[in-house]
C-alpha cells in the first residue's frame, strides 16, 4: 500500500493511476487524457517525457549507474556544475548536490551557520524567516517556515528561528499600495537586525513568489531591500529558488528581477525537467572561502548516498541544454501574455468572485471564498471537478492557480481556463 503525501487517509477517492505522459498531457490506465495545468508540482518546464532528456539519461545509464561523490567525481556532475554556474552569470563559486529541495534548504542553512563559525563569528547562528514561507518538510526546512498545516504538529522538534510578516503585494499586511510603498513590511526585519546583527547568520525567503502558501507575489524591490540589509548587517541572503528557478518568473532566476547577488540559492524542480530527482545548493565565493581550509574542523560534514547521481546529473544537463537551445524564457514571455489575457477575460466576467487575481511569468492565481486557506474544503471539489473535465488542477486550498509547462499549447490553455470558468460558476 502507498502512503500518499499531503493526503487524508480515510474517505478519499481512489488515486488516479497515470500510465504515461507526453507534453502537457497525462494519460490514465483507461486511456483518458488530462492536461497537467500545474506541471506535476511545478517541475515539467519542457513538458513530460521530452525525448532529448530521456535519451541522455539512457546514455548515462549505459556507462555509469552511480559512484559516491566523496573523493570521486564524474563528467556529468562536473559539466552540470559548470552549466549552473554559467547560467547564474558566475556569481556563485560552487555547487553542492542533493536529491530534493528540502535537503537543499537544510544544506543552505547548515552552510550559512557553519560559515560564521568557521570565520570566528560564533555568535551568528540565527536564521530569519517569513510567516508565509514554505521551504520543505525536513526538520530544518520546517524550522524556517511559518507555522502551517505542514508543520504545526512538529513545532516542538524545530529549532528557534525569528519570524517576520511576509510581503504580499496583492494583500498587503499593512494595507499599503505596492506602487507607492517604501517596503514598510520589512521595517520589523530592519529593527531586529539593528539590535541583533551579532547573532544573525542569514535571512531566507522565496524570491518574488511564496508558492505553497498560496502563490503570494511581491515586488522585486523587496529583494533589493533585503539584500541591502544583509550587506549592512553582515548577514547572508539565502534565496529558495526551488520553484522560481529556471524561468518561472520570466528570468532565469527570480533574483535577477531585482538585479541582486544572493549569497546562497537552492534549486530543484525544473532542474531536470521532472525526469529525475535532483537538487543543488549554490554558494558565493565569499561563502565558499569560509570553508576553504586544510583544517578538518572547517570541512562541511554533510552528504547523501545518491548525491550527484550520474543519471540525475545527465537529466539536469540535458534539461539546461534544452532550456537554452529552445529558448524557454521566450516561451515564458509568451505564456505570461497568454495567462494575463485569459485572466483578464475571467476578471471582466467574474470579478466579484475572483479575489486578488495575479500573474507573474508562468504563474497565475486567484482566491475563491475569501482569504487564502490551505485547508479550505473547496479544494477537494475543485480537484474532482477539474479531473472530470480532463484537466489536472491541484489548488492550494481555495487558491486556484495555473503553473503549466512552458511549452503548453494555446488550445490546452483555452481548455484549462474554460474549466476554471466552470469552477467559478459551479463549485
Amino acid at each position: 500500500m502507498i502512503w500518499h503525501p499531503y493526503t487524508i487517509l480515510k474517505g478519499q477517492p481512489e488515486p488516479l493511476k497515470i500510465v504515461r505522459a507526453k507534453g502537457e498531457f497525462l494519460y490514465d490506465e483507461n486511456g483518458n487524457a488530462y492536461i497537467d495545468a500545474v506541471s506535476s508540482w511545478w517541475i515539467s518546464i519542457h513538458g513530460h517525457n521530452h525525448p532529448y532528456i530521456i535519451e541522455k539519461v539512457k546514455e548515462s545509464l549505459s556507462n555509469l549507474d552511480h559512484v559516491l561523490l566523496a573523493g570521486y567525481t564524474h563528467v556529468n556532475a562536473e559539466a552540470l556544475a559548470e552549466k549552473l554556474i554559467a547560467l547564474t552569470n558566475k556569481i556563485f563559486k560552487a555547487v553542492f548536490y542533493s536529491d530534493n529541495g528540502s535537503c537543499a534548504i537544510d544544506i543552505a542553512i547548515k552552510i550559512a551557520t557553519q560559515y560564521f563559525q568557521n570565520i570566528g563569528e560564533v555568535k551568528k547562528e540565527k536564521i530569519l524567516h517569513f510567516s508565509e514561507c514554505y521551504h520543505g518538510d525536513t526538520i530544518g526546512a520546517m524550522s524556517v517556515a511559518g507555522k502551517s498545516s505542514f508543520n504545526s504538529v512538529f513545532q516542538k522538534l524545530l529549532f528557534d528561528s525569528p519570524e517576520f510578516p511576509s510581503p504580499d503585494c496583492h494583500n498587503c499586511p499593512l494595507g499599503k499600495n505596492p506602487t507607492t510603498c517604501k517596503e514598510e513590511c520589512l521595517k520589523a526585519v530592519e529593527t531586529y537586525l539593528a539590535a541583533n546583527a551579532d547573532t544573525t547568520a542569514a535571512i531566507i525567503i522565496e524570491p518574488m513568489i511564496q508558492g505553497a502558501a498560496g502563490m503570494k507575489i511581491y515586488k522585486k524591490e523587496i529583494l533589493s531591500k533585503l539584500k541591502s540589509l544583509c550587506v549592512k548587517y553582515d548577514v547572508l541572503l539565502i534565496l529558495d529558488e526551488i520553484f522560481t528557478g529556471f524561468g518561472r518568473t520570466g528570468k532565469n532566476f527570480a533574483y535577477e528581477n531585482a538585479e541582486i547577488k544572493p549569497d546562497i540559492i537552492t534549486v530543484a524542480k525544473g532542474l531536470t525537467g521532472g525526469v529525475m530527482p535532483l537538487a543543488a545548493t549554490l554558494v558565493s565565493e565569499k561563502t565558499y572561502e569560509g570553508f576553504y581550509s586544510d583544517d578538518a574542523n572547517k570541512a562541511f560534514y554533510h552528504g547523501h548516498t545518491m548525491t550527484g547521481n550520474p543519471s540525475a546529473c545527465a537529466a539536469g544537463l540535458a534539461s539546461l541544454e534544452l532550456y537554452e537551445k529552445e529558448n524557454r524564457l521566450q516561451d515564458v514571455i509568451r505564456l505570461e501574455k497568454e495567462l494575463k489575457a485569459r485572466m483578464s477575460i475571467l476578471k471582466s466576467k467574474f470579478g466579484d468572485r475572483m479575489i486578488n487575481d495575479r500573474t507573474l511569468g508562468a504563474v497565475c492565481a486567484f482566491e475563491l471564498e475569501g482569504k487564502s486557506d490551505y485547508l479550505n474544503p473547496i479544494s477537494k471539489k475543485i480537484k474532482a471537478y477539474s479531473l472530470s473535465k480532463g484537466v489536472m488542477i491541484r489548488p492550494l486550498g481555495n487558491t486556484v492557480y495555473v503553473t503549466p509547462p512552458y511549452t503548453i499549447s494555446n488550445n490546452s490553455l483555452d481548455k484549462i481556463f474554460e474549466v476554471i470558468k466552470e469552477i467559478i460558476l459551479n463549485v
